[in-house]
């Protein structure tokens, strides 16, 4: 068996949930919640924020667990988890995404899912709190929606010609 490619199949598929993901946080969902609580005659966001949001927020940051677990089982097979990830050998492209990959998973753990959170009611926070849980939310969403460019670039890019 292929354990080279089945690793990257997985990771693959896991980054389509979390990056899919993702990107219908900062598309879709952050506007069409501002578009609800702006609407004063609408049926307003606590739908998606009870239901929807909780749910999303769970693959969001399982999806971004596994997109990582598997990545790091790939680098495993593309020449040394080490070598890559510490670019002991120097540095690659897979490293990099690797590196990039790691901000992200940091970022949903340590400043989007604990803010979050506190924005959905999961744990009680003051007014003031939840208006500062937003904002490092969104800049944090908003980061890893950028850096998600040139990771999934990298992530990629050895099926693409690209060394690693």
């Amino acid at each position: 068996m292929n354990f080279f490619a089945l690793a990257v199949w997985l990771h693959v598929f896991a980054g389509i949930i979390w990056i899919g993901l993702l990107y219908y946080f900062n598309f879709v969902q952050v506007p069409a919640l501002a578009d609800a609580a702006a609407d004063s005659g609408g049926p307003g966001g606590a739908g998606i924020s009870k239901y929807v949001a909780p749910r999303a927020l769970l693959w969001f940051r399982w999806g971004a667990v596994a997109t990582w677990l598997t990545g790091a089982w790939a680098l495993v097979y593309a020449g040394g988890f080490m070598e890559h990830f510490f670019a002991t050998s120097g540095v690659t492209v897979i490293g990099v995404g690797a590196w990039l990959g790691t901000i992200m998973l940091f970022n949903v753990w340590v400043l989007i899912w604990p803010n979050q959170k506190k924005v959905l009611g999961i744990v009680s926070a003051s007014d003031e709190e939840v208006a500062n849980a937003k904002n490092v939310a969104l800049l944090a969403s908003r980061t890893n929606t950028l850096l998600s460019i040139p990771m999934l670039m990298c992530m990629v890019g050895h099926g693409h010609g690209l060394p690693f």
